[in-house]
């Protein structure tokens, strides 16, 4: 007979457990995890200069909000452990207040819809993400649990003793994340169980049920000592009403309530304020409405309607919270100056209120939409400097223990299988090297849970000089690439060394053929090349004695082949014209420092889509930058770029 959920609970509280151990015990060891800075972003929306303010160096001396993108489960760890490189302390105990709003419908379909210029196309997740969803929800209710455990216990770990955390939740889930919380939190530590009502009720009358309209807010706090500053929602019209009497002597409305259990000295007080009226019988006590704050909150929220048609705020991200949400959850549970986190920042709703309230904010996410739409929106509502960051190769931990395609046998065999190229037989050989048939071509299977980058590059040259006498050449397949991957390939010789992209959509090819066999005899699954950038020579423009105009124009944009993406067909012609046509439209965001250092980028101008003061084309970039900057004898400029579907290029120019 099938357990039941609740018969499950023990087991899936033991597992957390044994893996929260695990975790612990590595956060002790020397193979520590940590935050990479992709970019120091430098907002500015305007064109013509820099960004004007002054900004910090990256050291243990400065506080620095971060965007970090990767699983939750990581980046959490890479902030217990900090980083001695750079001199960033652990997050230990430091954080005021997280907020979290983690997926938890299992149905649901994770695309992103991307408008492009005469066409809407839908992303399906990449290949992580892939991963990531499925294995959440392989086991439905079970393993979305599994996944929640630990990360609640590590973001105990982080809170401070002043801390407090909200897991905003719905109707599927809401009554076992509880239980888990009592354990991690312990249930006296059990504040509130909020009901926020999202807006109008469903009209359906056919419906058997009552409308759900309400999602659940569940507030525990690390300790006794935690922050809470009540807050206040404004009257209703009904209590307004009451206050119906004015002096006209500029103090405003009152209301009269009578006066008991007052000594006759407050008395006397309060007749000398003019505070209190006497009908001939009794006094009462003048109550102005300027004196009252409102009313208390409590802990059913109706006053807040989620986001609704296309206003301000409106994104299109589909779990979009409002910022009056966070903003109360800011103000009752943080003080200015408070770090606050979210771990599943979506939209970035929750850092975008934090910057506006002055406090200090982390926020992560696992899918690079939702990383590329929160940077977008901390520029445009004027955020101070942030880090944007990712946890070095931290795939390798996504796919440790994922066993999905363990029917197929190794992964890298399949891939191997698929390109042409035969695995070698010998049981001393790597299972993901192989020869491209009839040639001296050697193949090589970077693994799924890596950044194929400059390491796997200098890997594959070794194997070329050295392994089994040495070879013509080395074609590597990748499936995920570091950021600088264009610049590492400029410098190799592409007749020798060849990188491919294995397509993100394979998984989901696998998965849905009984044999992939079938895969490799109707030739179905193509290996595209890698996308990049191309750059114009930058022009210096002389203007004074001290300031120089840098002009950098974008030339070209090459995308990889739309059969390696992850869409379905109907959109890959639209997606090939578009490239044919209008190939710089697939920009959604491009930067530069034009001082680079060659180590961090410091992103001190953008363009990206939707920014309309540089021109009024919300679809499309600016092609050309013209930037003042102090003169200098030698500058090195870096420009980057990142694609509508998250892929970066970067290009080096030494002027």
């Amino acid at each position: 007979m099938v357990e039941s959920l609740i018969e499950q609970l023990p087991k899936i509280v033991a597992e957390g457990k044994k893996e929260v151990e695990r975790i612990m015990e590595r956060l002790e060891s020397n193979n520590k995890i940590t935050l990479q800075t992709n970019e120091y972003v430098l907002p500015i929306r305007k064109e013509a200069n820099l960004f004007k303010g002054r900004y910090q160096e990256i050291d243990g001396q400065n506080w620095f909000n971060r965007l970090c993108y990767g699983d939750n489960l990581l980046v959490m760890q890479a902030l217990l452990n900090g980083d001695g490189a750079t001199g960033l302390p652990s997050m230990r105990g430091m954080i005021d207040l997280i907020y979290i709003d983690p997926p938890y419908d299992s149905k649901a379909d994770y695309r992103t819809k991307i408008t492009l210029p005469g066409c809407d196309i839908e992303q399906k997740p990449n290949v992580l993400e892939q991963f990531a969803y499925s294995d959440t929800w392989k086991d439905g209710t079970i393993s979305y649990l599994k996944m929640m455990y630990p990360r609640l216990y590590l973001m105990r770990e982080l809170l401070s003793e002043q801390g407090g955390i909200y897991v905003h939740v719905d109707w599927h889930i809401s009554h076992y994340i509880k239980i888990l919380l009592d354990n991690i939190f312990e249930k006296y530590n059990f504040k509130n169980e909020i009901a926020w009502r999202r807006g109008n009720a469903n009209t359906n009358t056919s419906a058997k049920q009552y409308s759900r309209n309400h999602d659940v807010i569940l507030y525990y706090s690390k300790s006794e000592k935690n922050i809470f500053l009540r807050q206040f929602k404004p009257y209703s019209e009904a209590t307004l009403k009451m206050y119906k009497y004015d002096d006209f002597d500029g103090r405003g409305k009152y209301r009269l309530q009578e006066l008991r259990d007052y000594s006759e000295e407050t008395r006397k007080l309060l007749r000398l304020e003019n505070k209190i009226y006497f009908n001939g019988t009794k006094e009462y006590l003048k109550q102005y409405l300027t004196d009252k704050e409102g009313t208390a909150l409590d802990s059913i929220w109706e006053d807040i309607p989620s986001l609704q048609g296309s206003g301000s705020e409106r994104l299109n991200y589909a779990t979009q919270k409002p910022e009056k949400l966070l903003e109360r959850i800011i103000k009752s549970s943080s003080n200015e100056n408070s770090i606050v986190a979210d771990f599943f920042g979506g939209s970035g709703t929750t850092a975008t209120v934090a910057e506006k309230l002055g406090r200090r904010w982390i926020t992560s996410d696992f899918g690079k939409p939702a990383n590329m739409i929160m940077r977008k929106r901390l520029i445009d509502n004027e955020a101070k400097p942030f880090l944007y960051q990712a946890v070095g190769d931290y795939q390798r931990e996504v796919f440790t223990s994922t066993k999905e395609f363990k029917r197929v046998g190794d992964l890298s065999q399949v891939v191997l299988n698929l390109f042409g190229a035969m695995p070698f037989t010998d049981e001393n050989s790597p299972r993901n090297l192989g020869q491209l048939k009839g040639s001296r071509t050697l193949v090589y299977v970077d693994s799924p849970n890596k950044m194929t980058g400059a390491s796997t590059i200098k890997k594959a040259q070794e194997l070329k000089e050295s392994f089994m006498g040495g070879w013509g050449k080395v074609v590597i397949l990748g499936w995920n690439f570091t950021f600088d991957i264009a610049t590492v390939l400029k410098d190799i010789d592409r007749t020798q060394i060849e990188v491919l992209v294995i397509p993100p959509d394979l998984l989901n090819k696998l998965a849905k053929n009984s044999s992939y066999q079938q895969l490799v005899k109707n030739q179905t699954v193509r290996f595209a090349s890698l996308q990049y950038l191309t750059v114009k020579e930058p022009v210096i423009n002389n203007l004074t004695c001290d300031i120089e105009e840098l002009e950098i124009e974008l030339d070209n944009y090459v995308l990889l082949s739309p059969d390696a993406l992850p869409l379905d067909d109907k959109y890959k012609e639209q997606l090939q014209n578009i490239m044919a046509n209008d190939p710089l439209a697939l920009i959604e965001y491009w930067s530069v420092d034009p001082d680079f250092d060659g180590g961090t980028f410091r992103s001190k101008w953008q363009d990206y889509r939707e920014n309309t003061h540089n021109d009024d084309d919300p679809l499309r970039v600016v092609k050309k930058a013209k930037i003042h900057v102090p003169r200098k004898e030698n500058r090195m400029i870096c420009i980057k770029a990142v694609d509508v579907f998250g892929f970066e290029s970067v290009v080096i120019k030494e002027v």
